[in-house]
């Protein structure tokens, strides 16, 4: 129950020019940003533990590993941002780029 010191604020609609996403859109560009995101959480985790390692003298992820995570992430997070700034099939290939990308950093470093 609204309170007499209240007042109801007015909402203005979207821009007409401004289409909203489509729902299978959104969940496309929520799955390949969590994957970019994911890719770099990962990129820093390595080059952490490469840190960690450097100082204690255990051994530690290669030089391969160490720029191949950062350059796929990179690629990831380039691709996301078309992603997202465009739509139609430039945003669908670019999402397709950025599953590429980790997929291939998590097939080629991680598959033992």
């Amino acid at each position: 129950m609204a309170s007499p010191d209240t007042e109801e604020l007015a909402t203005t609609p979207p821009p007409a020019d401004e289409p909203a996403p489509a729902g299978r859109g959104r969940f496309w560009r929520g799955l390949t940003g969590s994957l970019a995101a994911g890719m770099v959480v990962l990129a820093v985790f390595v080059l952490v533990v490469a840190g960690i390692c450097l100082f204690t003298g255990a051994p530690g992820p290669g030089p391969l590993m160490l720029a191949g995570h950062p350059v796929a992430a990179v690629v990831a997070l380039l691709a996301q941002r078309v992603a997202d700034s465009r739509n139609g099939r430039v945003a669908g290939f670019a999402g397709l780029l950025v599953v590429v990308s980790v997929t291939a950093a998590l097939s080629l470093f991680w598959w033992n």
